[in-house]
């Protein structure tokens, strides 16, 4: 059978979300039984890895984007490679910014001049790519949360919006651009920019319609042999508070024989509202991190199972501590519910904070 390779690219200007809707995507799809390949911005990474910076050292902006494109093509080419190789069928490759950026920083006619260095044109380099998400800068609309925690990232609000105006234009002739802008709020952002993604691979995306049930602990290794579902291996370590009004934890999550890892920080605003920022990271830092863990909190250890039966999404957290209850997440778009045979419900808890993740690293019980 022949694989399934898709390739999208995140851009926009700075503080814009690719991070955190990168870690979602790393999260869904891979428990879904999808390789993702990450390809990491190749202009920060040249600047705070190899210490090459544009107007530094008297090099010009024209002669840091060969270095940037010469990356970028390299790096496109090993994650192709890469996708023939890994067992998976289905492989997504998630660019954090591409060569079209790169017309942003320069005139169309030296990056018409740059690329043909390479052997390309602009047609071409728009058919590596199938979609493309524009993540509006933060700059524009929500102010309050423009992030200068990118090392490589000095730009001030109105160079952000400059910049993301001329990002959006460089891309403007992709056939397959999606705009994501900030409308309505963060967590609607990312809703967005995932539903276009599972647009474009062609699959259903997670229902949006989510209710919380405790129920009494089933049988999980025929339920998994009857629903063909594999268990997810999660820990999750809160961290002592560093800012005021920002939650801060990290998780370790197994799937199979691989280990991801990310780290999440949870707003928490004076009006109530709260908005959650979340990237993956790697196993040192991760331990790095755990250095830091609250020791007013206990660990939150868990073994996921999720499963479809009768088109509704279902998935069950069980907690090394509790014996005989577990918690149910359904996701569906009907409020009629359908439950397997096997699940005994006990009580709806969707609204009960003490069924929160982080009230559980309190009590240690359901």
């Amino acid at each position: 059978m022949e694989k399934q390779i898709v390739r999208i690219v995140l851009t926009g200007g700075p503080s814009a979300g690719k991070t955190t809707l990168t870690s979602h995507v790393m999260k869904l799809f891979t428990e879904d039984g999808w390789r993702v390949i990450t390809i990491p911005e190749t202009a920060s990474e040249l600047i705070s890895q190899f210490h090459i910076k544009p107007f530094d050292n008297c090099m010009s902006m024209l002669a840091f984007q060969d270095f940037v494109i010469a990356d970028q093509l390299h790096k496109e080419k090993l994650a192709l490679d890469a996708a023939q190789i890994v067992p998976e069928e289905k492989i997504l490759i998630i660019y954090d910014r591409a060569v079209m950026d790169d017309k942003a920083y320069i005139s169309d006619e030296d990056f018409v001049a740059t690329l043909a260095k390479f052997g390309l044109t602009e047609a071409e380099i728009l058919t590596h790519y199938d979609l493309v998400l524009h993540l509006v800068t933060c700059a524009k609309g929500a102010e309050f949360a423009y992030s200068y925690n990118n090392k490589a990232r000095t730009e001030t609000l109105e160079e952000a919006r400059d910049l993301d105006d001329r990002t959006l234009r460089a891309w403007s002739s992709h056939p397959n651009l999606k705009i994501i802008d900030n409308s309505v709020n963060f967590a609607d952002k990312i809703k967005r920019a995932l539903q276009e993604i599972f647009r474009v691979v062609g699959e259903p995306e997670p229902m949006p319609r989510k209710k919380k049930y405790l129920i009494a602990l089933p049988d999980m290794e025929q339920l998994a042999a009857s629903y063909n579902t594999a268990a997810l291996d999660m820990m999750q370590t809160y961290l002592r508070e560093t800012k005021p009004g920002v939650e801060r934890r990290v998780r370790q999550q197994r799937n199979g024989t691989e280990y991801l890892y990310f780290y999440t920080e949870k707003h928490l605003m004076k009006d109530g509202t709260k908005w959650d920022t979340e990237k993956t990271i790697s196993q040192k830092d991760y331990i790095q991190y755990l250095m830091e863990g609250d020791p007013a909190l206990h660990q939150v250890h868990k073994i996921k199972y999720r499963f479809t039966y009768r088109d509704q999404r279902f998935e069950i957290d069980v907690y090394p501590f509790c014996e005989d209850k577990a918690i149910m997440f359904r996701y569906a778009e009907s409020d009629s519910v359908e439950l397997p045979p096997e699940i005994t419900v006990l009580r709806d808890v969707s609204d009960d904070p003490d069924y929160k993740n982080r009230q559980l690293a309190i009590s240690q019980r359901l």
